[in-house]
């Protein structure tokens, strides 16, 4: 007699156990702000420059040896043949070479950024998401640390060779506000000249004949007022004149006159730096844009 199996069929449950278990999925960190992002990009693209001393460490020539060697140069040879009445040469020559430093900002800042523009560095960002306008600050931003070394460097040089500034807390901290304003527009422009010239060769030779006449002209050396009455009225309304006259006031205390921008040096510099940075910043992205 046959007999029906009616127990109930195990469950095989080795396929159910081997399956895939699928589990919920993390929500997604949130997107960083673009502010955040441009922060971030800006940081990351400073960085990468900055990287790039380490291995070509001649490229901070400029604001290193060039520095040094104007400083004692116009020191020793200028100050042994010039007086000027009621100040020590070297109390009048470094906030002179320091204006003058800024000024070279423009060379250092142009040289890179068109080296950068040249080799294909920038084409390559260009392919990544990435904010233009942090690729622009960042080269500000990089070339404005090189320079601040030059910067320190001339002070250096200049206290051990007895330079002796008038400073309080208050006008310290001006002094510094004052050089970080010219030495960051002066970079912006050398940054939007860099982008335009096609080659860095050509861009320092160009850099040196604008900048090296418009800062000896500015009273830098020797005072304005006993220049022929041509170079006299370019010294005046010269923007590196207002620097250097704002410097000397804030260091040393004196006073400079001929013009406007000389009656009130610390004005007229705030004016011409932040027009400057007003007017280059934007030209300087619409210019890599159209680049793109």
């Amino acid at each position: 007699m046959n007999s029906t199996d009616t127990r109930p069929a195990d469950t095989d449950t080795s396929e159910a156990e081997g399956a895939p278990r699928t589990t919920p999925h993390e929500p997604l960190p949130a997107r960083p702000t673009p502010a955040v992002r441009y922060v971030r990009e800006t940081a990351l693209l400073v960085a990468r420059g900055l990287r790039t001393v380490r291995r070509v460490p001649e490229r901070l020539s400029d604001v290193t040896i060039q520095p040094i060697i104007f400083t004692l140069l116009f020191t020793y040879v200028f100050g042994s043949a010039i007086h000027i009445p009621g100040t020590r040469y070297q109390d009048y020559l470094l906030p002179g070479l320091i204006a003058q430093t800024i000024a070279f900002g423009i060379i250092g800042s142009g040289t890179a950024a068109s080296t950068d523009f040249n080799s294909g560095v920038i084409d390559r960002f260009k392919s990544l998401p990435i904010t233009r306008l942090a690729v622009i600050t960042a080269q500000i931003v990089g070339q404005f640390l090189e320079q601040i070394v030059g910067l320190l460097i001339v002070v250096g040089i200049g206290l051990a060779v007895g330079w002796r500034p008038h400073l309080g807390i208050g006008s310290g901290f001006e002094l510094v506000g004052l050089i970080a304003l010219g030495l960051f527009a002066f970079t912006t422009f050398g940054v939007l000249i860099g982008m335009v010239v096609r080659s860095s060769d050509a861009f320092q030779g160009l850099g040196f004949a604008i900048v090296l006449p418009l800062s000896f002209l500015a009273g830098t050396f020797v005072p304005i007022a006993g220049m022929t009455t041509v170079l006299r009225a370019i010294g005046e309304y010269d923007p590196l004149s207002a620097i250097v006259a704002a410097l000397r006031q804030i260091t040393e205390g004196t006073q400079s006159s001929g013009s406007w921008p000389l009656d009130h040096p610390v004005t007229a510099m705030i004016i011409y730096c932040v027009g400057i940075t007003a007017v280059c910043l934007p030209l300087a992205l619409r210019t890599f844009r159209a680049r793109d």
